[in-house]
């Protein structure tokens, strides 16, 4: 009976681990269409260039920023959910209403919206980055 060598075991431990680790993409890949006229006096401008911003880190893995999109394979993530753009667009709206006051009951929307994208790269360690910026407009009668 022949018996397994350590090294074995340990490139079949380590292949494992590497195989059953996290991946995403972060993909915006959201259709909206929607048709609001903007040329009367139905709008005022409430705020400009409004940000919000999240990020997650992984260890053992790269992360490239691809266009709209966020590709990140790792081992695991350590910070974040990985939901960056949520909670990017999140922020953005705890940003606005710790400057402009609440939102609720009023006719409010994104315009203008802008995504950036940002990747850190380390041999043991990645990191992904989004930002969103927009102004906001709110609808009066």
């Amino acid at each position: 009976m022949r018996m397994r060598s350590p090294a074995r075991s340990v490139v079949a431990v380590l292949c494992v681990v590497v195989l059953s680790g996290c991946a995403t993409s972060g993909s915006l890949t959201a259709g909206n269409l929607t048709n609001v006229e903007l040329s009367g006096a139905n709008f005022r401008v409430v705020a400009t260039d409004v940000g919000g911003q999240a990020s997650a880190g992984y260890i053992i893995g790269i992360t490239a920023p691809l266009g709209s999109r966020m590709q990140t394979v790792a081992v695991a993530r350590v910070d974040g959910t990985g939901q960056l753009y949520r909670e990017a667009l999140e922020d953005l709206w705890a940003n606005f209403r710790a400057e402009h006051g609440g939102t609720e009951g009023r006719s409010l929307a994104l315009a203008n919206v802008r995504f950036d994208s940002e990747a850190l790269n380390l041999f043991v360690y990645t990191a992904s980055t989004v930002s969103v910026r927009a102004d906001v407009i709110e609808f009066v009668p």
